[in-house]
């Protein structure tokens, strides 16, 4: 993986997902992506795009520990988080995730700013390979001797997250059951910045 001052384009294609039941449909329209999700009647979300969503987290968590410089390891988190909140339809039940991810993307990215190292360069990251991946905007190092103090920030900010999630699907079991498991993968987060 390196980061580089180079602009590249990426494309992430997301499959569709059909349950039993009678469904009502959401679409989101991304870059060159048309994506559905299939939602049971009467029930909260979908198991399937919960995984989705899950898996993206655990995916963007795997790029960013693959940096090699600590210093860009918030801001990493920030930008894939904000990713991945762009890629949740607006007008499904995901909206709500999609609201928190956005804000957490911006609190983590602020304070990658308000930590800044002008001695290092700001770049995208990209990994090449069979699914190659590339940030949607140059990360942002943190000045290495902050990087410990910023890192707990961003677990707090993450903690946050987290409570806001699970507060936020009170009193529906369907919706307590996805948002929790999108909770516990932001939590797995916490554990590349206390190894940073």
């Amino acid at each position: 993986m390196k980061i580089n001052s180079h602009s590249f384009s990426t494309a992430l294609a997301i499959a569709a997902t059909a349950l039993a039941g009678s469904p009502a449909v959401a679409q989101g329209v991304g870059p060159g992506v048309l994506y559905t999700v299939i939602l049971p009647a009467g029930e909260f979300g979908s198991q399937n795009y919960t995984d989705v969503l899950t898996g993206n987290i655990a995916a963007a968590q795997k790029f960013c520990a693959e940096l090699g410089n600590d210093s860009y390891t918030v801001d990493c988190l920030s930008e894939r988080l904000e990713k991945i909140a762009d890629d949740i339809p607006r007008d499904s039940d995901y909206a709500e995730v999609k609201t928190i991810l956005k804000n957490t993307s911006d609190q983590l990215a602020d304070l990658a700013r308000a930590n800044r190292d002008p001695a290092q360069t700001r770049g995208r990251a990209t990994r090449a390979g069979e699914n190659p991946v590339t940030t949607t905007r140059p990360l942002t190092p943190v000045r290495p001797e902050a990087v410990p103090q910023v890192n707990a920030q961003a677990q707090a900010i993450l903690d946050n997250t987290q409570t806001l999630l699970l507060r936020s699907a009170e009193g529906s079991e369907s919706k307590a059951l996805q948002y929790s498991r999108i909770a516990d993968a932001l939590g797995s987060s916490k554990v590349l910045l206390r190894s940073a």
